[in-house]
């Protein structure tokens, strides 16, 4: 069977975001996605309304019942929604240390709509931060994981937190023309890469993104390589995103 990615993250009822986009861009990305979900949200392409967190327990109980039975090779974290699914997480991570994990640090839906309190949560993800093989923040995500506004500042402190590796994605950055990615290991840029910003917002692109890593990751590839092959992957299904509502946010078309 295909090595297997463990995502931890909600449902998007719109198909967007969340569960549905790892599946979908972990699929693409050649390996197989497995479940546990942390939270049913209510939301469509365009805001989140609200959302209600799985028990911890219950979320582990969904992610041990697989191991052993799927072979697991990487582990994804998307939205978590409360300090107890975090710690949760880093128990199960605790355990099986040998697994890959890109931890995407959701605090806020791209839409708009928050996805668990922002500061209660930005605490917790510190003990998250040094179990990860890479962190993939973008910069709102940046700053209000470590409270500084300057970006390099902001991703060397990441790197004093633990972190092993951190993607810095730039789409909120004011940069009318393109977007920049960094990615640093062990506190060194690695690589960076711009490409052409398109017009409009988008709707589950850093989970896709994320996502995508993470099977690559599952398949055997360097760091380096899976994040070159999902940025050139993202581009070109955000690229062909479809638009549900006249001026509303586009959903990714991962297939």
């Amino acid at each position: 069977m295909r090595p297997t990615v463990l995502c931890f993250s909600g449902l998007d009822p719109s198909g967007g975001a969340g569960l549905q986009a790892d599946i979908e861009a972990i699929g693409q990305s050649g390996a197989h996605a497995a479940i546990a979900c942390t939270a049913l949200t209510v939301q469509n392409s365009q805001q989140v309304f609200g959302f209600e967190a799985t028990s911890k327990e219950l979320l582990l109980a969904q992610a041990n019942a697989i191991v052993g039975d799927l072979p697991i090779t990487c582990i994804k974290s998307g939205m978590l929604g409360t300090t107890d699914n975090i710690a949760a997480l880093a128990e199960f991570l605790t355990k099986h240390a040998d697994y890959k994990y890109v931890l995407d640090p959701v605090l806020v839906a791209n839409s708009g709509g928050s996805l668990g309190d922002q500061a209660t949560l930005v605490k917790a993800f510190a003990q998250l931060i040094p179990l990860a093989t890479v962190l993939t923040p973008n910069t709102v995500e940046l700053r209000a994981l470590t409270g500084i506004e300057d970006l390099e500042q902001a991703t060397a402190k990441l790197f004093e937190m633990g972190a092993h590796a951190v993607l810095v994605k730039g789409g909120h950055e004011d940069t009318p023309d393109y977007i920049r990615n960094a990615l640093y290991i062990q506190g060194e840029l690695i690589s960076e890469t711009k490409c052409p910003r398109l017009e409009g917002e988008y709707h589950g692109s850093g989970c896709s993104l994320a996502s995508f890593i993470a099977g690559r990751l599952a398949l055997g590839d360097a760091l380096k390589d899976a994040v070159h092959h999902a940025e050139t992957w993202l581009f070109g299904v955000l690229k062909k995103a479809e638009v549900p509502v006249p001026n509303g946010q586009r959903i990714p078309k991962r297939f």
